[in-house]
């Protein structure tokens, strides 16, 4: 379910120290309802998913898209990414979160984690088109219970950024994230802690 932006910035998240030149573009409520201990869970979901390998026909073949134009067009070149084109995230940490663990290592996606701690996750990833930030958290609810909830930052970078975010927005928000979020319900519900490509999809 798509929320607003006030159930995100309305929370004292440490995220929003680290993106105050970033814009923050979705708020979603993920499927994952849970008791106040089951945050590591979805992180370890979350790093062990595969968006590519989604058995939606429909959102495969936007991944395959995407990757043959990133080829085509170099916006996924180690140059263009974190370190390269654009600082990394942890460069802004304060001493504490510097402390802090920075989660697992994403398995597949090309994310790379900046702090975890015991109800939030950021990992970021750049390339060309955008620099992008996706925090996760455990959020909790007037019944007692537990949800997670996940927000997307972007800086795009420059033209191209602007035009690409554009261009994907209604792809975003009618495919990719309906079709995820099937899928963390479904891997969610049978307890698979990894890769969400396993849950079927229709």
């Amino acid at each position: 379910m798509t929320l607003s932006q006030t159930a995100h910035t309305s929370r004292p998240w440490r995220i929003h120290e680290l993106t105050r030149d970033f814009r923050l573009e979705d708020v979603w409520e993920l499927p994952t309802p849970g008791g106040p201990d089951d945050f590591p869970r979805l992180v370890r979901m979350m790093a062990g998913s595969d968006s590519s390998q989604t058995p939606s026909r429909a959102a495969r073949s936007l991944w395959a898209i995407r990757s043959k134009l990133g080829e085509l067009f170099g916006w996924d070149d180690l140059d263009t990414g974190l370190g390269a084109r654009v600082p990394t995230l942890r460069d802004r940490l304060p001493a504490d979160l510097l402390d802090a663990p920075s989660g697992p290592a994403f398995e597949r996606l090309p994310f790379t984690p900046v702090y975890l701690l015991e109800d939030e996750w950021a990992a970021e990833l750049a390339n060309r088109t955008v620099h992008g930030v996706m925090h996760i958290a455990w959020v909790g609810n007037a019944s007692g219970g537990y949800n997670g909830q996940m927000a997307v930052y972007v800086k795009p970078n420059g033209l191209l950024g602007r035009a690409y975010m554009a261009a994907i927005r209604p792809f975003r928000h009618l495919v990719v994230y309906p079709s995820m979020k099937r899928q963390m319900e479904r891997a969610w519900r049978a307890g698979a802690g990894g890769d969400l490509s396993r849950s079927a999809d229709v």
